[in-house]
């Protein structure tokens, strides 16, 4: 059996950063002070097992937020709204900034946007934490899209007001392509900036790539991962048999009996050690 692995699997420099920020702050502080995330530094599972290991706490709410008396804050990758910052800065507790440069760019786009009286569309899942932080940094006038039918319903009430476009970072480049054209054509003054990440659209190219010359694909990260999913989405446009899996443990060998080739590849919250444990065992196993 031939495997091929992405080159560009694994952790992008976005996750890296805010991984290697936690385990720092956990180096550098005592067992005296407690080390807080806000919502899980990124979507791996096994990562936010080992960080607890560690005596990391998820905070998940505001309200969560509001009752802390002491310790340090560490936000997420995805980034957080304003709102976030405001509570903890009139709360005075300590906090280091994780999150992805990337998204802060996109923070600050829109806010300036805003400010000079845009509509912000944002490209993205809504439920999405990263789209929740972007929408907490613009105005009242913002939509997001994610559907062919909801760019086809979007207007304006004031035709003349300007619309800004920007996307979440992870999103299909394809699909945002798709989606700003039904937003062109509605004649409105648009401005499009395209904020997907560079190593996003790479990954999805070099796994689209791999998936088309091989028997079988197998994509790994974390259920809810947003780009692990868009990229087991184009894998599996490419190839019939395109497993999905967070760990070794959900892989299926006897799926991989019949086939010559596999590929792999993995989002971009996927640690290097499950990557190289799920390609050794397919390599010992055939």
């Amino acid at each position: 059996m031939r495997i091929e692995l992405a080159k560009t699997a694994g952790f992008c420099f976005g996750v890296k950063r805010a991984v290697d920020t936690v385990y720092e702050q956990v180096e550098k502080t005592g067992a005296d002070t407690e080390i807080y995330t806000y919502g899980p530094i990124i979507h791996n599972e096994e990562v936010i097992k080992d960080m607890e290991n560690r005596g990391v706490k998820v905070l998940n709410s505001l309200e969560e937020l509001e009752k802390l008396e002491s310790g340090i804050v560490i936000i997420r990758s995805h980034g957080v709204p304003r709102t976030v910052y405001d509570l903890m800065e009139h709360k005075g507790i300590s906090y280091v900034d994780a999150t992805c440069p990337f998204v802060k760019k996109i923070h600050k786009i829109v806010h300036e946007e805003s400010d000079k009286g845009a509509h912000i569309v944002i490209i993205g899942n809504a439920e999405h934490p990263e789209v929740k932080g972007i929408r907490g940094w613009s105005g009242e006038d913002v939509t997001v899209i994610q559907t062919n039918e909801e760019a086809g319903k979007f207007f304006l009430n004031n035709e003349k007001q300007r619309v800004c476009v920007v996307s979440q970072t992870t999103f299909n480049y394809n699909k945002f392509k798709e989606l700003v054209e039904i937003i062109d054509k509605k004649g409105y003054d648009i401005i499009v900036l395209n904020t997907i990440c560079s190593a996003t659209k790479e990954r999805q190219e070099e796994a689209y790539d791999i998936a088309k010359r091989v028997d079988a694909m197998i994509v790994i990260g974390d259920a809810r991962s947003s780009n692990t999913r868009k990229l087991f989405e184009i894998c599996s446009n490419a190839c019939a048999d395109t497993y999905y899996i967070q760990t070794l443990g959900d892989l299926n060998m006897n799926q991989l009996r019949s086939v010559e080739t596999v590929g792999i590849t993995a989002g971009a919250s996927t640690p290097k050690n499950i990557i190289e444990e799920v390609q050794n065992n397919v390599r010992i196993n055939f």
